[in-house]
């Protein structure tokens, strides 16, 4: 399920015209199905030094993989088949846990409210518990 992305050293995603780096990862980004394709294209570019060949998982770009997932994602753990994020839905709003399946690519958001990235830190830790 991972995806190869080229990334500059200050933290953009090269786009599919092979000019310009987005600061987020979207689909509009080049994307390659193997580090092989990746490296291609990497070494055909002139600023090769300045392209660095990433991985991208749902774990280290939940939003991506899953698109019904809104707001900032603070951290991500995997639990089994799912993805559990510390999400900030929006600017200002209470933290709460996002649980991504990756199975059927389905969010819910726990019912539980958290005033900081640190009060939900311990429901975080112990999801798979719960």
């Amino acid at each position: 399920m991972p995806i190869f992305a080229l990334q500059s050293p200050a933290g953009g995603f090269l786009d599919e015209d092979l000019e310009h780096f987005n600061k987020t990862f979207d689909d509009w980004c080049a994307q390659f199905e193997s580090f092989e394709d990746a490296a291609l294209v990497a070494d055909s570019l002139e600023k090769r030094n300045r392209v660095e060949i990433i991985e991208i998982t749902p774990l280290s770009y939940p939003k991506y993989f899953f698109p019904a997932l809104q707001g900032t994602v603070h951290a991500t753990r995997q639990v089994g088949n799912e993805i559990v994020c510390i999400v900030e839905p929006a600017m200002g709003a209470a933290f709460r846990l996002a649980v991504c399946d990756l199975r059927n690519r389905t969010v819910r958001l726990t019912q539980t409210r958290y005033k900081s990235a640190l009060a939900v830190e311990g429901a975080f830790t112990h999801y798979g518990s719960l």
